[in-house]
């Protein structure tokens, strides 16, 4: 097959999506389907074509039934694909088995999502951790990545930060794993240093969290006028900001933008990222901000409960805003607790800066 290489700014390659779920009762694969396509979208991929396996006894070598391997071949050669992505983390022998099968680069879902955070990562720091996520991801996997590397050429899925190429010399890349990890741990400990001063000047810090794309910037963007990169996309930020928000005499809180949250958390992701995970953790107070416009809403709060348990953050006081009310078009049952905002038309802020207010200075006041 020739070898393409591929451009994101000059041309998009061509993507099949496949979903997975594995022995499922219940699978809403139209929703998984979706979003898969959006992350897709965000990494600059095309998708002409999808199709979904619901796997009741797992295959080793593919993970996918051979029927659906054989059906995803055609699929590429009649829409003229160069990748398939699959919403499932794949071993590398899968991925070498699979991309033999059907003639087109394989990526999975983890390889999509930190393609992605190489592309958003702005910061030295941000970069750094987007690398080691990288790394630690490709290292038992180097030889079926290389391969796929040498026959179908970079493209999405094969980039480090600033678009380079991934490094795929195991001996390499476990020296850069190591290197990095020192890099990060001296990043957090001056952190740390810059936390121990807050406390000393008795700054409170509140932090964003939220699923991927549910108005955390924006919304940041409104209460500080901070002017930072918001966009409908998944993953439009990726590195951490810090604003200062005021709330009235004596009354200033530092408001952290924090990496947008999704289902099926690659791992490594949260293993690299745990220095600007604890901005999260040691908050005194959590902004979960919910896109009410959202059908599946709920299903997105149950999957930042639970990164937020894995974190070690479930236990902070908690404000839950639901955004976007400017989009809803039927009313909805409101929870007690709720503050509802629409960050892009400047609806109920105030009454938001006045919940943070009570929860950090009335009620510490009243203890």
């Amino acid at each position: 097959m020739k070898k393409k290489m591929y451009d994101s700014e000059k041309e998009k390659e061509k993507a099949i999506i496949v979903g997975v779920a594995i022995n499922r009762s219940k699978w809403d694969f139209e929703r998984e389907l979706e979003e898969l396509e959006s992350l897709c979208f965000t990494a600059g991929l095309n998708v002409v074509g999808q199709t979904f396996q619901n796997v009741k006894e797992e295959t080793a070598s593919t993970l996918l039934g051979s029927g659906k391997v054989d059906e995803i071949r055609g699929l590429v050669k009649e829409l003229g694909a160069d990748v398939v992505v699959v919403d499932y983390e794949l071993t590398g022998s899968q991925i070498s088995n699979i991309s033999d099968i059907v003639d087109a680069k394989v990526i999975d879902r983890s390889m999509l999502i930190l393609d992605i955070f190489a592309k958003r990562a702005t910061s030295s720091e941000g970069r750094l951790q987007v690398k080691l996520a990288q790394l630690k991801y490709s290292l038992p996997r180097v030889a079926s990545l290389s391969r796929s590397q040498g026959r179908f050429g970079g493209g999405v899925g094969m980039r480090g930060p600033g678009e380079t190429k991934l490094e795929m010399d195991k001996r390499v890349i476990k020296d850069n794993i190591v290197k990095l990890e020192k890099e990060i741990a001296k990043l957090k400990t001056n952190r740390q240093l810059q936390k121990s001063e807050r406390r000393k000047n008795r700054v409170k810090q509140v932090a964003i969290v939220g699923y991927t794309n549910a108005g955390k910037s924006t919304l940041m963007n409104t209460i500080t006028k901070a002017g930072i990169y918001a966009d409908d996309l998944l993953f439009a930020t990726l590195d951490t900001t810090s604003r200062n928000l005021w709330l009235g005499e004596n009354k200033k809180v530092v408001l952290v933008d924090t990496v947008g949250f999704i289902d099926k958390l690659p791992h490594a992701f949260i293993q690299a990222f745990n220095a600007t995970l604890e901005e999260t953790k040691e908050a005194d107070l959590l902004l979960h901000v919910v896109d009410i416009s959202d059908p599946h809403y709920k299903e997105k709060i149950e999957v930042v409960e639970n990164v937020l348990k894995e974190i070690g953050a479930s236990n902070l006081p908690t404000i839950l805003v639901y955004n976007k009310i400017d989009r809803l078009t039927e009313p909805f049952e409101l929870p007690n607790g709720v503050i509802c905002v629409s960050a892009k038309n400047n609806k109920g802020i105030e009454l938001l800066k006045s919940e943070i207010e009570k929860k950090l200075f009335d009620e510490t006041e009243n203890k």
